[in-house]
């Protein structure tokens, strides 16, 4: 439910590894304060799956490199519904698939495809009226340097795989161990790539959700903007 409504536009950047909350805080949150959101994360997977879809070899960058520029995507910015589409096909689900997630790591980490993403995300943000909520990796970092929060939110590999195998069904939801060393290695080739790496803003707060309820996380960070917001 929105409980107050940003009297001036606010820019509000949340980084951080999988399975520490940011999907789930950035909806809440841009909910609460009337902005808009954006999952920069889906829009790779959305460029992802569709070099898997149109047969292009993500382990070769030059090929990935040369694709980069053909994907239509398109992102909804409803923190309640929101939505992705590539080339006008919903690709929610499908991007969300095993194959994307194996495979992400590798497209999100060419040069150009970063900067197609980048373009696309900068625009959406400075297009959102009210503001927005904006989650990723390097928000604060390299997408907007500017935004005027930043939000950096860790947790330890524990409790990061035991909430993404919670997420999981199957025999995948019970295997915890092998959740972790799959977000281990997403995080060092995340952190580890040339361009634009998994990295805390020098400016940005760290919030540790690992002994948090998503709760009280929400109220931190909806608690930092409004701080903000008032000292304008």
């Amino acid at each position: 439910m929105r409980t107050a409504v940003a009297e001036t536009p606010v820019i509000v950047a949340i980084d951080g590894p999988s399975g520490t909350g940011k999907s789930s805080t950035s909806k809440a949150v841009a909910d609460r304060l009337g902005l808009a959101f954006l999952d920069t994360g889906a829009q790779y997977r959305a460029m992802t799956w569709w070099m898997l879809a149109n047969g292009v070899d993500t382990g070769d960058p030059a090929a990935v490199a040369a694709a980069a520029a053909k994907p239509v995507i398109v992102s909804g910015t409803d923190p309640l519904a929101p939505t992705i589409t590539v080339d006008g096909t919903d690709v929610a689900g499908p991007i969300r698939e095993e194959a994307v997630t194996s495979a992400v790591s590798a497209v999100s980490a060419v040069p150009e495809v970063r900067t197609r993403i980048t373009g696309l995300q900068r625009t959406i943000a400075a297009e959102a009226g009210a503001g927005i909520v904006v989650e990723g990796r390097d928000i604060g970092t390299t997408v907007l340097p500017d935004a005027d929060v930043k939000i950096f939110l860790t947790a330890s590999a524990e409790a990061r795989a035991a909430r993404r195998s919670a997420e999981l069904t199957g025999a995948a939801a019970a295997d915890v161990a092998a959740t972790r060393e799959a977000l281990v290695r997403r995080d060092t080739a995340d952190s580890a790539r040339k361009t634009s790496p998994l990295a805390k803003a020098a400016d940005a707060v760290e919030v540790d959700t690992t002994h948090l309820t998503l709760e009280q996380v929400i109220e931190r960070v909806v608690g930092l903007v409004n701080e903000k917001r008032h000292d304008r």
